[in-house]
């Protein structure tokens, strides 16, 4: 007799699928067990659903395969959902397995019953009930197809005694993955044509989907006289040996990016969904070219909208480009960039005395010594500020974060599926003090999988982003601190190799000494708390929102918080 389970097994086998991510349970048990008798996919246990789910969109991120994740009913369920709207919003393939609670008492109220298919629909593309074993393998097939072909979550749930039942067909079907070429209309190209053609200065913002189209974009970038501003997730596909290249906008951005998308007569967005609406140009013409019809015009109104794969796209275009002799656009944009960087570069530095650590200089000694092929993670917060600004990719190089869902702890949790995925790479992950405590068993997972993550935890005592964003919005700070322990001393204590940092004369050593360590190591660095990472462009709001910020905090008894804020960031204020 063969089992649903054993046939669910035995279909992830047969696609090429050699690990779940997971915690076990009773209601599991019947797919877990066939997992054991199988033999051949390996169970990657963690200490928390919700990281398991975030693993698994790291796998996916970084292998473009479908990656499976499993949890049992009810309250592993809950777990699930926050790593799974992560992966669905980042546009990864994953397939969730949800456990439930016996077919005869759902609806009765039953210990740890929820209603899985309205728990999960905004997290999935697809989710499903399999009620009767008949539905199986089909319901299986349909759920992996959804996932690899929409480039999202599918859920399947399935009751334990379901999972257990015999199933009348053991088929196990190979799904494997279309590759469609998709261009606009010879009519759209033509219309974009004459636009570009007929400009004097073009400014591309490119998002995650120049992925795979980074030397068309560049190619295109040349055609047109045109900088390349990036998003965040166009970060690694888009900035390594690209001339054109002058940095990211948006919050996190430099200003040279802003300056060049404000300057520009006509926007050509290739492959973003850059949500922040203050940051496009009012003036400028704009064209976006993206796979999903449904995102164009979203973020900023369109003068014209393509539906098309970047890589085709722009090779259909550049045919009907004139070659621009105006390059004045670009050098002035590409000249910005450049005193914007070496700006950036000087505040990347080792603090005087006995000052805490500058942020800034820790990630800049990270990216001198991370291999040319290291992925890293960050988490949501000022670790994503310092990796935006002062990672740079190469080719091999990666970048994986909670962009798009902004979720805290983000960090450790995808670099457990980065290093499970990619074992013989180095995966370093840049972890908030306050992330790396929400998930702090995770490190259990990362010393009992044997996976040689490098955690390196910017350790403000605090709450850093969120004070930011107090500050700039006119509050006093309130509820951000951060009693912590030394982290590196909670590593050593689970069989990491760690190291703690408070001075940057020790610094350099200790990255060097970490990154080298032959397993998972963990360096804690104390980095200064109010250090601020100003955005490319402040608002009249933001000014105001920090003078009332100063006066709210003088009239509080707090004032000597301001003067540490000025002592803290004399370099970029004056």
């Amino acid at each position: 007799m063969t089992t649903v389970a054993e046939n669910m097994v035995r279909t992830l086998r047969a696609n090429g699928i050699d690990r779940v991510y997971g915690i076990p349970g009773d209601s599991l048990n019947g797919f877990t067990d066939a997992l054991r008798k199988d033999g051949a996919i390996r169970w990657v246990h963690v200490r928390h659903e919700e990281s398991a789910a975030f693993a698994a969109a790291a796998d996916a991120a970084l292998t473009g395969d479908l990656a499976v994740v499993a949890g049992s009913c009810g309250p592993g369920n809950l777990h699930l959902v926050n790593g799974l709207y992560d992966a669905n919003r980042s546009r990864v393939p994953v397939l969730a397995i949800a456990a439930h609670i016996p077919t005869v008492e759902i609806g009765t109220g039953y210990f740890q019953e929820t209603h899985p298919q309205e728990l999960f629909r905004e997290s999935s593309v697809y989710v499903e009930y399999v009620a009767d074993p008949t539905q199986m393998p089909r319901l299986m097939e349909i759920a992996m197809r959804a996932a690899i072909e929409q480039r999202g979550v599918a859920v399947l749930v399935i009751p334990g005694d379901v999972a257990l039942a015999e199933i009348a067909d053991d088929r196990a079907v190979v799904i494997p993955r279309t590759n469609p070429v998709i261009i606009p209309s010879p009519a759209e190209l033509e219309q974009a044509a004459t636009l570009l053609n007929s400009t004097r200065k073009v400014t591309i913002l490119a998002g995650a989907g120049v992925e795979g189209a980074h030397d068309e974009v560049v190619a295109l970038a040349d055609r047109l006289a045109a900088p390349i501003v990036h998003a965040l997730r166009g970060k690694e596909h888009i900035e390594y040996d690209n001339p054109f290249d002058v940095g990211m906008t948006g919050l996190l951005g430099f200003a040279s990016g802003f300056r060049a998308m404000e300057a520009a007569d006509v926007l050509l967005v290739l492959g973003s969904d850059f949500p922040y609406t203050q940051f496009y140009p009012e003036r400028a013409t704009t064209i976006q070219v993206d796979i999903r019809g449904s995102q164009l015009g979203r973020r900023h109104p369109l003068d014209l909208g393509l539906v098309g794969d970047v890589k085709a796209t722009v090779g259909a275009l550049l045919p009907r480009l004139a070659e621009k002799s105006d390059r004045s656009h670009l050098d002035d944009a590409v000249a910005h960039y450049r005193k914007t960087r070496a700006k950036l570069d000087e505040l990347a530095v080792p603090a005087r005395g006995k000052a805490p650590i500058h942020p800034q200089y820790l990630a800049r000694l990270i990216d001198e010594a991370a291999a040319s092929d290291a992925i890293f993670t960050a988490d949501v917060g000022s670790p994503t500020v310092w990796a935006a600004r002062y990672f740079s990719m190469t080719e091999r190089r990666r970048l994986i974060g909670s962009f798009t869902h902004g979720s805290m702890a983000n960090a450790i949790m995808h670099a457990i599926g980065a290093q499970t995925a990619r074992p013989d790479q180095q995966v370093i992950a840049l972890a908030g003090d306050g992330g790396l405590a929400m998930m702090l068993g995770e490190l259990i997972t990362i010393t009992q999988n044997r996976l040689p993550v490098k955690v390196v935890v910017v350790n403000n005592s605090s709450l850093n982003f969120v004070e930011l964003e107090m500050k700039a919005a006119g509050f006093v700070t309130y509820g951000t601190d951060l009693d912590n322990p030394d982290f590196a001393a909670v590593a050593s204590a689970l069989g990491i190799f760690a190291r703690r940092v408070e001075r940057s004369e020790d610094l350099l050593d200790a990255v060097a000494e970490v990154l080298a360590h032959d397993g998972p190591a963990l360096l804690d660095v104390v980095t200064e708390r109010q250090e601020l990472s100003m955005p490319p462009s402040v608002s009249a709001e933001q000014v105001k929102g920090f003078a009332l910020y100063a006066i709210r905090t003088v009239m509080s008894g707090r004032g000597d918080e301001l003067l540490d804020l000025a002592k803290a960031n004399w370099r970029q204020l004056f």
